[in-house]
């Protein structure tokens, strides 16, 4: 009961931004006193899209906790949630724009085209761009609330596109450990999903 007075507080999302906000704050910080390691532009790109994998993992996991443990108050994070994976997103794609790319659209559209590994990731975060503009209340009116349901789906289809992104990414390196974790959890509450579709039915 604690728990969900707890979430229920008025203190519960504006403390959830300032934790979501503090990773954003670190990177800055540490860019700016020389704590990124020899490459820090590779170091901001890596650390920012992780951030996205990591947002997508609990956006996703809201739903199967919510049902799971009986607190329907989980569900009014999600949308705080979901704009931060996206503002981290958007922070990830700026970060290869700007720092590998010079900001030269031509070069960037040129790169996107050339390494599969980088269509993937933008084609994600075009998915993730509808989802975010129609984050508010005012966009569930007015699409109805099935419409706007069937549009936020799309968020499986970004979860699979940023994994096959950090596979194609690290299969260069051979290395994918980080790849298996999050394809694993992400495997696992896109399954739950299918699951409980299956069992409706």
């Amino acid at each position: 009961m604690n728990v969900r007075k707890r979430l229920l507080s008025p203190w519960a999302k504006p403390l959830l931004m300032l934790l979501l906000a503090l990773p954003a704050a670190w990177l800055i910080y540490a860019a700016f006193n020389n704590l990124l390691g020899a490459n820090p532009a590779e170091a901001l790109t890596r650390q920012t899209g992780d951030w996205t994998l990591r947002g997508l993992c609990v956006v996703l996991a809201i739903t199967p906790l919510r049902e799971i443990t009986g607190t329907p108050a989980l569900q009014r994070f999600r949308r705080t949630l979901g704009v931060s994976t996206f503002i981290y997103a958007c922070l990830h794609m700026l970060c290869y724009a700007w720092f590998d790319q010079g900001l030269a659209l031509e070069d960037i559209w040129h790169d996107i085209l050339k390494r599969p590994f980088i269509w993937l990731g933008f084609g994600g975060l075009i998915c993730m761009l509808p989802l975010a503009m129609t984050s508010f209340n005012a966009a569930i009116r007015w699409m109805g609330v099935k419409r706007w349901q069937t549009l936020h789906r799309l968020v499986y289809a970004v979860a699979v596109l940023a994994v096959l992104h950090f596979f194609w990414m690290r299969a260069g390196k051979n290395d994918f450990t980080e790849v298996l974790v999050y394809a694993v959890v992400l495997g696992v509450l896109l399954a739950w999903r299918v699951w409980r579709a299956i069992k409706a039915r």
